[in-house]
Formats: structure tokens, C-alpha cells, sequence
């Protein structure tokens, strides 16, 4: 018997998924801020690549809201409005707070166990910024795979992304942090007890508690498109076309 054929490399992915990724990369870094220009003429120099596949990227990043294509301007990266601010809030607190509870009636020992562990290194976290948001998402991205509704788990995926556009990260807030914890365990102990409405309830206040810190740390003032035009991605190597 012959040996299975081996996984498919990278390499073996679209070409234009591979510009998506590293784009998606760089919004979500702000090395390219939002508002910025994308500006295709460079990037397809520095990748190596024509423009069909740059074009494809950039659409894929549109529709999950990163990029914003304007007619006869080109693209730009998506900023984020108090507005949108709001409404991603308001969609994800349905959402999750649904998904909530529906794991307070179905969920086993062992994945509330799993929840308890992610929470628990969360608490560790508090001193180091960044491990603590990568947690704080592992959190909630898991409680959705519990629920097992992969539409919601795509939805609240290209939501959170929207939301990393955001610098003003609720947690910020000064004693936001304190908080969210807080409002973890509380929302924990109601999928401990399988108390589903008080589940959807907890987790419906964590969001509007989420919105007012971030409210809180947003820049005052009117908005617009930021003047830097970040565009090229100087001493990368190119994207293989293979």
C-alpha cells in the first residue's frame, strides 16, 4: 500500500489567499492604520504579484469589513465609527449572549472544565496586555464552538476582527480589566449552576459593559480618515506564485 499523500503545503493555497492573510495580518497589527490608502501599485511590486490576485484579497478583506473599496479612490482600510463601534457590540451581545445560554443546558463537564482552565490562565494574565486579550477571545471563541453553530462562530469571527481595528480596547478602561474578570466568573458560575437565562443575562451585561469602557477611552473630537498613507511593505519577501 502506498503512504498517504502529505498535507498541502502553503504553497498549495490561492495566491490570493495568501495576500489576504498577510494583509489581514498587517490591519490587525495597525501597521496599516485604519483609514489609511492601500496603495496596489506597491504591494504588487513588493509581493512579486500581478494585480488579479492583490484585487481578490482585497475583496475577501472587504467582505469581512477590514477594507473599504471606494469607487475611482481605491481601498482603504475600514475605520471604525462610534456607530459601528455601537452596532458590532449590539450584534455581539446577542449573539454570544445566546450562545451562552445554550451551553448552560448542553454542555458537558468536561467543556465547562475547558471554559474553567481558559479563565483561569486569563486571571494569570492580568500583568501582560497582550496574552491577556489573546485569552480573553480563546474564551469566548470557545464558549461559541461549545454552542456548535458554526454561522454564529463565522459571524462573531469577522465581528471580532472588525473590532481590532479599534485601538480603544475596552479593556483599557481603567478598571475594565478587574471587571471583565469579574464578570467571567459570575457568568461561569451561571453555566456551573445550568441557570441558561441568568447565562444569556450576565453575558448580555458583559457587552454593555464592554461598550460604556469603550466609549470611555475613544478619542473626543470629530473623526476622519487619518493622513498617513501606509501602503508598502519594504524588505518582505515576495509571495511565491507556485
Amino acid at each position: 500500500m502506498s503512504a498517504p499523500a502529505p498535507p498541502p503545503s502553503l504553497h498549495d493555497r490561492p495566491l490570493y489567499e495568501q495576500v489576504a492573510e498577510r494583509l489581514r495580518e498587517r490591519i490587525l497589527a495597525h501597521n496599516l492604520p485604519p483609514g489609511s490608502w492601500i496603495d496596489e501599485q506597491a504591494l504588487v511590486r513588493d509581493y512579486g504579484i500581478s494585480r488579479t490576485p492583490l484585487r481578490e484579497a482585497l475583496k475577501v478583506l472587504a467582505s469581512e469589513g477590514l477594507v473599504t473599496i471606494r469607487p475611482r479612490r481605491g481601498a482603504y482600510v475600514t475605520e471604525v465609527s462610534e456607530r459601528d463601534t455601537r452596532e458590532v457590540y449590539h450584534l455581539l451581545m446577542l449573539l454570544e449572549s445566546d450562545a451562552a445560554a445554550e451551553v448552560a443546558g448542553r454542555a458537558s463537564s468536561a467543556q465547562l472544565a475547558e471554559l474553567e482552565a481558559l479563565h483561569a490562565r486569563l486571571e494569570a494574565a492580568v500583568h501582560d496586555r497582550e496574552a491577556f486579550f489573546a485569552l480573553n477571545e480563546a474564551f469566548h471563541m470557545r464558549l461559541l464552538e461549545i454552542a456548535d453553530n458554526r454561522w454564529r462562530v463565522q459571524i462573531v469571527t469577522d465581528l471580532r476582527k472588525v473590532m481590532k481595528l479599534n485601538r480603544h480596547n475596552s479593556l483599557l478602561s481603567e478598571g475594565r480589566l478587574a471587571q471583565s474578570l469579574q464578570e467571567h466568573r459570575d457568568i461561569l458560575a451561571a453555566l456551573r449552576r445550568r441557570d441558561a437565562e441568568a447565562a444569556r443575562a450576565l453575558t448580555q451585561a458583559h457587552f454593555r459593559q464592554g461598550l460604556q469602557a469603550a466609549r470611555s477611552v475613544a478619542p473626543r473630537g470629530p473623526g476622519g480618515a487619518t493622513a498617513v498613507q501606509v501602503s508598502s511593505e519594504r524588505g518582505t519577501a515576495s509571495i511565491p506564485s507556485s
